[in-house]
């Protein structure tokens, strides 16, 4: 795998690529998970309530709503390079600044410059690979980048668990730091330019409505998980209107365009549709159940942070084992036989999980876990892979962008649903039994709904699923 060449001619060093990208990827998706187990630490250091420290996600997810749309543009704007030294200089200086922060303020304000350099890294990684691998290797290329992508989230609660319990939620930052500072060196001394520069114009309209669309949907997601008046508050139902309409805009103008923003032609070819949907409910199922399954262990069945973590920790590393056992698997048999099996256990194993009880074991728990990333991964590279395999090569930038936004809308999506719907159930618990000694039961039928939720996801992902057929990409893709 030392290099591959291209039909370009261009010679690509694979491997010391693969090697910044994945090393910078995996720390960026650490520190997005390992901060949650921290929240109910910084409430009580800060003296912030929940809603505010669920800025600490909702900022990081609105900036990356915000500016992985105008990625695409970035690509064709920038090399390679100096895409790739700008993401990891501002992962470095966000990390550092939170490393330091001696405020709610100022850490919040390092979360968003951290989710700037990974808003310019997720689409830079999927992009240079389609470039740097040829079809037939994808998958495999792919599986990796998924077992990055899932074994960090994987591990991060774990990590922040014993973070927390031995030193201090600084340490989480501190941590990362000199591997985001070797993943830089590494990129200065390795990172090849592999795309073509174009330098489309600039759309200033376009860029307006990207950012309130977007960010607008986002937000108003956000806002609603937070639970002050819920979907009905002004705020929630102003942000999500602009949201929309500004999307419709956004839509119409790119298609009128010569040269769009984010061009939505890619939508014309059938397979990138259904991958981007899968991508979508996989998304909503994991970060949906991700938010729900820590509070149930922690707050239903009083278990530390650390015990959480280690429980979730087995079903986060068979998921990035999985991943390119997977990757290899499509590559040879295509996808249909591993998204809609896939499918089959994800629904499966969340009707499992709403019938869960303050009484259900821990082994229980582990085993259902496993099976829900089991499926996951038989289900999200397979499908993505696929849809932007039928794209041609020109398209790779605007495919890569709009699959990355949608998982970015997906996640805000799943976890604002699944709070309200959570917080809804407990509080219909809670009318029938007046005693507050039954919040544990309360917040488990609360997850029970919750789960539900997801399970009707992961259906209507199965129906999608029928439709996906095998791209046969022709040599000049």
């Amino acid at each position: 795998m030392a290099e591959t060449q291209q039909n370009t001619g261009q010679k690509y060093r694979v491997l010391p690529i693969m090697i910044s990208l994945l090393l910078s990827g995996f720390i960026g998706m650490f520190s997005e998970t390992a901060l949650n187990v921290a929240l109910s630490d910084l409430i009580r250091v800060f003296d912030i309530t929940a809603p505010t420290v669920q800025w600490l996600t909702t900022g990081y997810l609105l900036t990356l709503g915000i500016l992985v749309p105008v990625s695409g543009l970035l690509l064709q704007w920038f090399t390679t390079r100096q895409l790739f030294i700008a993401a990891l200089s501002f992962s470095v200086l966000g990390t550092l600044v939170a490393a330091l922060a001696p405020s709610f303020e100022v850490l919040m304000t390092a979360r968003v410059i951290q989710a700037v350099g990974t808003a310019l890294l997720l689409p830079l990684m999927f992009n240079t690979i389609l470039i740097i691998f040829p079809a037939e290797k994808r998958g495999a290329a792919m599986g990796v980048i998924g077992l990055v992508i899932m074994v960090a989230p994987a591990v991060g609660p774990t990590i922040a668990g014993l973070l927390i319990e031995n030193l201090s939620w600084h340490w989480i930052f501190w941590l990362s730091l000199p591997f985001l500072v070797i993943a830089l060196l590494f990129g200065m001394m390795y990172m090849q330019n592999v795309s073509t520069i174009t330098k489309p114009k600039i759309d200033i309209m376009s860029l307006l409505f990207s950012t309130l669309g977007f960010g607008g949907i986002v937000f108003a997601f956000s806002s609603a998980g937070e639970g002050e008046g819920g979907w009905g508050s002004t705020k929630v139902i102003v942000s999500m209107v602009i949201g929309i309409l500004a999307l419709i805009l956004f839509a119409v103008r790119q298609l009128r365009m010569k040269q769009p923003m984010m061009n939505l032609r890619a939508f014309k070819h059938p397979m990138f549709v259904v991958g981007t949907l899968m991508v979508f409910i996989c998304m909503m199922v994991i970060l949906s159940s991700m938010l729900v399954l820590p509070m149930y262990l922690i707050s239903g069945l009083g278990l530390s942070a650390l015990t959480a973590g280690l429980i979730l920790l087995p079903g986060g590393l068979l998921n990035g084992i999985m991943s390119p056992i997977m990757g290899s698997l499509f590559d040879k048999f295509g996808p249909k036989w591993l998204v809609i099996p896939g499918l089959v256990i994800v629904a499966a194993v969340l009707w499992f999980f709403s019938g869960i009880t303050t009484a259900s074991t821990i082994t229980l728990i582990i085993v259902l876990h496993s099976c829900l990333m089991i499926g996951i991964s038989m289900v999200w590279m397979p499908a993505q892979t696929n849809g932007l395999n039928q794209l041609p090569r020109e398209l790779y930038p605007d495919g890569t962008a709009i699959m990355n936004t949608l998982q970015q809308v997906a996640g805000a999506i799943g976890t604002a649903v699944a709070v309200s719907i959570m917080t809804a159930g407990m509080k219909d618990f809670m009318k029938g039994v007046a005693d507050p000694a039954n919040a544990p039961l309360a917040m488990t039928a609360g997850i029970s709904d919750a789960f539900i939720f997801a399970m009707i996801v992961a259906i209507v992902g199965l129906v999608v699923a029928f439709f996906i057929k095998r791209v046969h990409v022709s040599k000049q893709h």
